[in-house]
């Protein structure tokens, strides 16, 4: 039994005539509206009419991104069924897997890579699919591209891999399954920084006790706790510049050296955000 269609689908096919003489574009824009809402059965009704799988919106994007974007299935099987190419990209270079992952729509991720999509396509600034699920903190799907071939050290076009978002927002169980997936735990980006150090100067939206959990894992894994960055900053530096005390405090608690300087001869000392981190980094060895 068909479920029923939603009642924006309802109106969508109420205005529509078999019949009209709709031109293909007008017909296609009807396709990417139905994929949008979920609606199935209209859909089957436009691709009837001669809407094609393969028409592209503004920005390249073909109705199978639109329908995993929104976490619609029964489109997406539709679509598929219909010849919809699984790991067509848009002008960013996303496909459907990466816009499913990237928006949380867990049984089309699922779906697509039993379909065989490929897992390692980056999508907008050459993030993976497996990039977006460490961003959102997926790690139902990350597990499933990580079960698909998904490579975990792959960076995106700023030169950071999956765990360096991971780190940076306090997400210890995704990072704990990049680093059981093979990614070295002292993987660098671009700027020489380290996962550790991503997760000692952790963002402002991560939550402290996520952030430590975070910086406590790495330690455990073996990340070296004085390494330091292009500019010669290490963790211990970067948590101090940033304010963040209890990381501070972590940090020194584990040997992390107080009288290291950056290529400017600073400290962390002389970088601390406020008296409190000032007040950590009281060297008791």
């Amino acid at each position: 039994m068909r479920a029923a269609e939603p009642a924006a689908c309802l109106d969508l096919a109420r205005a529509f005539s078999p019949k009209a003489e709709l031109s293909s574009l007008q017909i296609n824009l009807l396709l990417f509206r139905a994929a949008d809402l979920g609606c199935t059965q209209f859909a089957r009704t436009l691709l009837d009419a001669g809407a094609s799988v393969a028409a592209r919106d503004r920005l390249g994007a073909m109705p199978l991104a639109h329908a995993a974007r929104a976490g619609h299935l029964d489109l997406v099987r539709l679509l598929l069924a219909k010849g919809a190419a699984i790991d067509a990209r848009d002008i960013a270079g996303s496909t459907a897997l990466y816009v499913a992952t990237e928006n949380d729509r867990l049984r089309v991720v699922r779906e697509l890579l039993e379909r065989g999509a490929d897992t390692n396509l980056p999508g907008r600034s050459g993030v993976t699919p497996l990039g977006a699920a460490a961003y959102r903190d997926n790690e139902k799907a990350l597990a499933l591209l990580l079960e698909r071939g998904a490579d975990p050290k792959v960076a995106d076009s700023t030169g950071k891999p999956p765990i360096m978002y991971a780190a940076s927002l306090g997400f210890a169980p995704i990072v704990r399954r990049l680093l059981d997936a093979g990614v070295p735990v002292d993987t660098r980006d671009r700027n020489e920084l380290t996962a550790l150090m991503w997760a000692a100067g952790h963002a402002d939206n991560a939550g402290s006790a996520d952030a430590q959990t975070t910086v406590a894992l790495l330690l455990e894994r073996g990340a070296a706790i004085d390494a330091a960055d292009n500019r010669g900053r290490t963790p211990l530096m970067i948590a101090a510049e940033r304010g963040h005390a209890a990381i501070v405090a972590l940090l020194m608690a584990r040997g992390a050296a107080a009288d290291r300087r950056d290529k400017d001869g600073k400290t962390a000392r002389d970088l601390a955000a406020d008296d409190e981190v000032r007040a950590k980094l009281i060297d008791k060895r």
